[in-house]
């Protein structure tokens, strides 16, 4: 049997040249089409599926075909042999069968505007020269085709390791962290009525969409792992092992959630409230809470996109809801919860700050009670900002001297920002109607009396400057909700970087849970929480971040298991009376 294979490798190997030039070219991540189809049928009869390995001989000219299950009566294909008896051979493409297939990954899937070819080279670290082929549908055909093969790999054992991620529980009495393999039942029925527990998930689950106009920051993963009818069982059985009160979901793709993501979502006791973005791509942003914890007040999106200002002529939204929890002393109390993704370009730092005080200014209007305070807020999103930052520490300190800061550093996605100019004074113009305490001036003429109390209530030293809407220009942002973050950003023992999303170009953090704290929160905080006020939330414990170097033993994101290019962020809170 081995003479024989080695004879019939030397052959193949001869005979390669006569192949066509493009068939001689197969690369390792890659393989050229076979009359447009991803799926090479065969009527032979191989045991199990067939894929091109990625690493081979240095004798071999190109990638030989293995066999996932090698048996002793495995023999080649018939079309192992010169080139005009493979083109003679008995094949076509509609004889797929689970026994018998050829897996040709496809590179080709095209990122349109989005980097220069010879940057996605050095990127790469690639010298070919070569054209890069036109995208490709991605065809039902395939789908349920690699769903197949996934689900028979899956049979076998064959999934890879999962990232382990633990969960860290804050004591009442001490300050020093305990993990809790298991976080308890259902407080909800259980907790007396001065106490209200509940969860909160923030998950950009990786719009369809968006994954195949960026194919260039996937380029280390299998493809039949990127493929929808592979990813979503993925994020669903993730959603429902966290089993959150509160899911605040980004690049929420519209058909996907219209046919699959909200009736799923439903059947697991969800309440879904979707706003989808106003330009051509079709993802968005949702917030679902579970009715047996909530009862919904209101849903209020927002639009960052106005078409009679150059500046935001980006179509990022954000979406805010007030929700009233169920089994609580007072039937007053409510919690306000955010959710956004703000402009992905790290050279637009004027662009995110806009988004990020109209988001604001929303949640101001939302947000205050009859008593003049503002009630709990919870912020959940992709801020496409690093941790330190100026957009990151405008959120946490409330207040940003922007003057002389150039665009490209606002965001600190970059090392080396190549956005020099400086941002304008202000920022935005008037006719926004959002003041430069990023609350809204033209929603508070109507009712003077009632939003300059509850303004002067929640910070009376700077009432004059919200309520006059003709403010002198300020290079200087305000906004007044004392927020904290429910993650460290760093590790405490090494000082390494948590990360929330890993791909082929970086990996760091750039989704964020922030809340506001209870005073007597601090004790059992990471860094931030002295910035609180009377009343608000306790963080009580949190899932785990990991490192780069974590996420690469598992092949980065997405992978077998984790099937969007971000991490789900998950804490538990205790609202607290004032």
């Amino acid at each position: 049997m081995a003479l024989v294979a080695e004879l019939r490798f030397a052959l193949l190997e001869k005979k390669h040249s006569m192949l066509p030039r493009h068939v001689q070219r197969l690369g390792r991540d890659w393989i050229t089409h076979w009359n447009g189809s991803q799926i090479l049928a065969l009527n032979s009869p191989v045991s199990s599926c067939m894929r091109w390995a990625g690493h081979y001989p240095p004798w071999a000219s190109f990638p030989l075909p293995i066999a996932a299950d090698f048996s002793a009566t495995w023999r080649f294909p018939p079309f192992f042999g010169p080139w005009r008896q493979f083109q003679n051979s008995n094949w076509h493409l509609d004889s797929y069968t689970q026994s018998c297939c050829f897996h040709l990954p496809n590179p080709s899937m095209k990122s349109e505007g989005e980097e220069p070819l010879t940057k996605k080279r050095k990127l790469s670290g690639q010298d070919d020269t070569s054209t890069p082929e036109q995208q490709t549908d991605l065809s039902n055909q395939k789908e349920v085709s690699c769903l197949s093969v996934a689900q028979n790999e899956e049979k076998h054992g064959s999934k890879k390791g999962t990232i382990k991620r633990h969960w860290e529980y804050f004591c009442q009495q001490s300050k020093t962290m305990q993990i809790a393999k298991n976080k308890g039942s259902d407080q909800s029925s259980t907790g007396s009525e001065a106490t209200f527990d509940f969860t909160v998930m923030s998950y950009n689950i990786l719009s369809q969409n968006l994954l195949e106009d960026n194919s260039h920051l996937y380029r280390h993963c299998r493809q039949r792992l990127l493929f929808w009818t592979y990813r979503f069982p993925n994020i669903l059985q993730e959603i429902k092992e966290m089993d959150a009160d509160v899911l605040c979901l980004q690049e929420v793709q519209e058909d996907h959630y219209r046919t699959e993501i909200k009736s799923s979502l439903e059947s697991l006791g969800y309440h879904c409230e979707y706003k989808m973005r106003t330009g051509r791509k079709p993802d968005g942003c949702a917030i679902c809470f579970k009715t047996s914890k909530f009862s919904l007040i209101s849903a209020n999106p927002v639009e960052f996109f106005r078409r009679d200002i150059p500046l935001l002529d980006r179509d990022n939204v954000g979406l805010v809801l007030l929700l009233q929890p169920r089994f609580h002393c007072k039937a007053s109390a409510a919690i306000c919860i955010a959710n956004t993704h703000l402009l992905y370009n790290p050279r637009r730092g004027d662009i995110k700050l806009t988004q990020l005080a109209m988001l604001l200014a929303e949640i101001a209007s939302v947000a205050p009670q009859k008593d003049g305070s503002f009630c709990p807020i919870i912020i959940c999103g992709d801020f496409n900002s690093v941790p330190g930052s100026p957009l990151y520490r405008f959120i946490k300190e409330g207040k940003l001297n922007y003057e002389g800061l150039a665009i490209g550093k606002v965001s600190g996605q970059e090392q080396f920002p190549r956005g020099q100019r400086i941002l304008s004074i202000p920022i935005w113009p008037k006719k926004l109607g959002i003041s430069q305490n990023c609350v809204y001036e033209i929603k508070q003429q109507p009712k003077e009396e009632n939003a300059g109390e509850k303004l002067e209530a929640a910070k009376p030293d700077n009432t004059q400057e919200i309520v006059i809407a003709s403010e002198k220009s300020s290079s200087k942002l305000r906004h007044h909700f004392k927020l904290s973050s429910v993650y460290s950003h760093y590790f405490p023992e090494t000082g390494i970087p948590e990360v929330t999303t890993c791909h082929s170009r970086s990996a760091v953090t750039v989704d964020y849970i922030f809340y506001s704290a209870a005073n007597d929160d601090t004790a059992d905080q990471p860094a931030g929480a002295k910035d609180s006020f009377c009343g608000g939330l306790k963080l009580l414990g949190r899932l785990a971040l990991v490192t780069e170097k974590d996420l690469w033993t598992v092949n980065g994101l997405p992978n077998e298991n984790n099937s969007s290019d971000h991490l789900p962020l998950l804490a538990e809170f205790r609202l607290i009376e004032r």
